[in-house]
């Protein structure tokens, strides 16, 4: 049974922006609160665990970008996400140098 086309994002730029923030800003997001997590705590530990939750996570994220109304909004979302998770890993190596 096909989906009601009024459900459906009508406008081509936003079907756009929600797939790409789907795909690409929720791998973003992902990514960057594991590595975010891995500069603070046991670098082993957390890598390892985001073989498995870093999926999870990019697939939740992407069920959430569908669901917003507006695709932009949420690569706005995304990327002010991914510049925070960037600040954290930032100062995560700066106050806490792991010795290689």
């Amino acid at each position: 049974m096909p989906a009601n086309p009024k459900y459906l994002t009508q406008s081509k730029w936003q079907r756009f922006a929600k797939i790409t923030a789907a795909i690409l800003g929720g791998y973003f997001v992902s990514v960057t609160f594991h590595l975010a997590l891995a500069s603070w705590f046991n670098r082993a530990n957390i890598l390892m665990t985001m073989a498995f939750s870093g999926f999870i996570l990019w697939v939740v994220l992407m069920v959430i970008a569908f669901l917003a109304k507006n695709g932009w909004k949420i690569w706005g979302v995304y990327l002010l996400l991914t510049l925070l998770f960037c600040l954290f890993i930032y100062l995560g190596q700066t106050y806490n140098p792991t010795a290689q």
